[in-house]
């Protein structure tokens, strides 16, 4: 009887897969019902005319209606959408370059070491979509002057006395207006660089000292220590923060894109919101196939 006994009971395995689903059980269900439900939903939605009466939302399947509005006569969303991608292209290399630059040099061994690290992960602890603006001066929740005061800081035009200095002159407009934007943005490009430092970090710990011995042994410069050997153990995580990179601008509280969206949804325009909504993702899905695509053959994998 113990031998049949112990023949119905669960495997070790069985119990293991058990223990993993009832793991990861709430997980499932708030997945279904906070994300898969309504994702559906905002699907059904942008193919219908949507009214909103007491107690129940009426839908009328539109066909593509809802699209051709966004694309075609809503005054903001190409324009906003053309402004988001244009501005993602330039600021997505410039957040990598310095995001790797400072993790460099966070990596070397200096008094203060661990206060510098931490400044520049501040960001990372309170990078909501509220404070940002604040400090950035677009957004004053108190009323007073003191954010927009604080954001002149970041604005004044250094750069331009800079180059007349250096006796730069004679750029085009579109130059000198890439520089101006790059210039403003400063602030930004520093505040969205906190998680991508971070994995540079743990990517430039994870170098064995005896590459950099054999460097030296070699008389490898720092410039050919870096492109030898920093730059190809980097390369992977230069992806992985460029996909990041490019999915944190598509989804930044400043988005001009995402605020018309919003912006529909509190008007009751479900309809038209959803269907931006999923043109937008389908923009982002693009251009991370794009980059994945592009990125990953300048990658360098230490197993191949």
């Amino acid at each position: 009887m113990a031998k049949k006994a112990k023949g119905r009971g669960m495997s070790y395995e069985k119990r293991k897969a058990l223990y993993g689903y009832g793991f990861i059980s709430l997980w499932l269900v708030g997945t279904v019902i906070f994300f898969l439900i309504p994702l559906i939903q905002s699907l059904c939605y942008s193919f219908s005319e949507v009214t909103v009466s007491p107690g129940e939302i009426k839908l009328s399947f539109a066909g593509f209606q809802k699209y051709i509005y966004a694309l075609g006569t809503d005054q903001y969303y190409t324009e906003y959408l053309e402004e988001t991608l244009i501005e993602t292209l330039w600021k997505t290399p410039l957040i990598l370059i310095f995001s790797l630059f400072i993790a460099v040099v966070l990596n070397q061994k200096f008094r203060g070491r661990v206060f510098a690290r931490a400044v520049f992960f501040l960001p990372v602890i309170i990078a909501t979509g509220p404070v940002f603006r604040i400090i950035s001066g677009d957004m004053d929740t108190t009323g007073n002057v003191g954010a927009s005061q604080f954001s002149t800081m970041f604005s004044t035009d250094l750069v331009g006395e800079l180059m007349e200095f250096l006796g730069i002159y004679g750029l085009s407009d579109n130059m000198n207006s890439l520089i101006s934007s790059i210039a403003d943005n400063i602030f930004g490009i520093v505040w969205s660089s906190g998680i991508q430092i971070i994995l540079f970090l743990a990517a430039l710990q994870n170098i064995p000292s005896s590459a950099r011995e054999a460097a030296e042994v070699e008389g490898a410069t720092a410039w050919e220590y870096f492109w030898k050997i920093t730059f190809p153990y980097v390369s992977p995580f230069i992806l992985a923060n460029f996909i990041y990179t490019v999915i944190d601008s598509f989804t930044s509280p400043m988005n001009k894109v995402m605020n018309r969206i919003l912006d529909l949804k509190s008007q009751w325009a479900f309809g038209e919101a959803s269907a931006m909504a999923w043109l937008y993702f389908a923009v982002v899905l693009a251009a991370v196939g794009i980059v994945t695509f592009a990125v990953n053959r300048l990658v360098f994998y230490e197993n191949e």
